[in-house]
């Protein structure tokens, strides 16, 4: 493997979610290969500003900002090459770039899932997130009947899309999960045609929840995933643990989000999206 060039990039966090962000302008001929390399988090991407190589992805961002409000399209190549249709701290970093440089607080957001609304007021960024479907061809599953409660692999789960499939458990303490060991085969089961991210989740006593997810495409647990955030108010909404409209707490290891799914309309993903650095980073090739 062979560096051509270098280009440009930030590397912005979502409560411990982190992503090396380019600009679509500077020329990356092979996105998968440049995400590979710089997400792996033994050799990959490394700032002095931090400790921590490497990425959960790296986020190919275009500004439009002849519109009103402007628009900024997302594309999110994952460590292992793929694109993610929807990612809801990636979603919140981009919003955040785009809001610096069109110099406004409101930002409409293209993704592969659909157009987003985001706002953002200093570091904290709010984004919309759809409307979460259980139903088996949105998940997708391999099952004309939804899937609530039902157990796969080691645990008991409800598969809901919030952009992307997850399967939910609610457990009675996150902690006591090796999700390492249980999520692979509920990731690749075979109800599952395009894999489910897995996202485990436990009352924190307070009204709100703790959670862990294990994100399909990265391969292994992340320190925040928005879009499992957002499947935990979602299910426990329909299991009866939430009522109402009113926002919910919902903390994975790298900090605090605030979801709100509502009886009606959009889901709201709200919480920081820091800028951790800036760099330049070798555009890749494989010799062939």
């Amino acid at each position: 493997m062979s560096a051509l060039n270098t280009v440009p990039f930030e590397k912005f966090h979502g409560t411990g979610n982190d992503f090396v962000v380019v600009d679509a302008e500077d020329p990356v001929p092979d996105r998968p290969e440049f995400a590979r390399t710089h997400c792996d988090r033994d050799a990959g991407i490394s700032l002095t500003e931090s400790d921590r190589r490497g990425a959960d992805g790296v986020l190919f961002l275009a500004l439009e900002d002849r519109y009103d409000p402007p628009r900024v399209v997302m594309t999110l190549v994952q460590p292992d090459g793929s694109v993610a249709a929807m990612c809801g701290n990636g979603a919140r970093v981009a919003a955040a770039w785009a809001a610096e440089r069109a110099e406004t607080t409101e930002v409409m957001i293209d993704t592969p899932a659909g157009t987003r609304r985001a706002t953002v007021e200093d570091d904290y960024v709010s984004v919309e997130m759809g409307v979460p479907s259980f139903a088996p061809r949105d998940v997708p599953l391999d099952s004309g009947e939804e899937l609530v409660e039902a157990e796969v692999g080691d645990l008991t789960v409800t598969a809901v899309n919030t952009g992307v499939p997850h399967a939910v458990a609610i457990v009675d303490d996150v902690d006591g999960v090796d999700l390492e060991s249980v999520a692979p085969s509920i990731r690749h089961a075979p109800l599952f045609p395009e894999g489910a991210n897995v996202t485990i989740a436990s009352p924190d006593g307070n009204g709100g929840f703790r959670q862990r997810t294990f994100e399909r495409g990265v391969e292994g647990e992340t320190q925040s995933c928005g879009t499992g955030a957002v499947a935990v108010v979602a299910v426990a909404k329909r299991l009866g643990l939430v009522e109402g409209d009113d926002p919910v707490s919902v903390s994975p290891p790298g900090g605090e989000l605030s979801v709100t799914v509502p009886d009606e309309g959009t889901a709201l993903l709200g919480g920081p999206a820091v800028h951790e650095g800036d760099g330049e980073a070798d555009v890749v090739f494989r010799q062939r």
